[in-house]
């Protein structure tokens, strides 16, 4: 994991944390936007230092659901794909949601072995520890567990 555990300031935007053989991801956000996108920003960390990756290219993603917590797993899932078949890796994020729908643009680069120096190959998120909701003082927060 190339940020072990992470962004751990009390006012924090992505942050991993440990899970039997996998890496659990959350992101934060006084929007739900921003928590998808901190989400995602914390599943790059998990295969690079976000800050190595420079955003040259983008690509547009957009999925629905029928609740948020899918929604996520969907939203990460369509990024790892995109990840794979592409070889890339992003570090920048626009997110819109309205209602259970998700519009988005990632920006990345390809791979660049000795440069980006990948801790870990995703395969997937998943459902383990999926959680998305709004605290008290309005701050949401994203979350799963990503299989590495």
């Amino acid at each position: 994991m190339a940020a072990s555990a992470s962004n751990h300031q009390k006012d924090s935007v992505w942050e991993t944390f440990e899970h039997d053989a996998d890496v659990g991801v959350r992101g934060f956000g006084s929007t739900l936007d921003e928590a998808f996108a901190n989400a995602a920003l914390a599943m790059t960390s998990v295969v690079t230092d976000p800050a190595a990756v420079r955003a040259r290219s983008s690509v547009a993603i957009a999925c629905a659901a029928p609740d948020l917590e899918t929604l996520l797993f969907d939203w990460l899932n369509a990024l790892i794909l995109e990840m794979s078949a592409e070889n890339l890796i992003f570090s920048k994020f626009d997110v819109s949601i309205e209602g259970l729908r998700l519009r988005a643009t990632a920006w990345g680069e390809p791979v660049d072995r000795t440069r980006h120096q990948p801790a870990a190959e995703l395969k997937g998120a998943t459902f383990t520890t999926v959680q998305v909701k709004q605290d008290a003082n309005g701050r949401w927060r994203a979350q799963c567990v990503v299989d590495v």
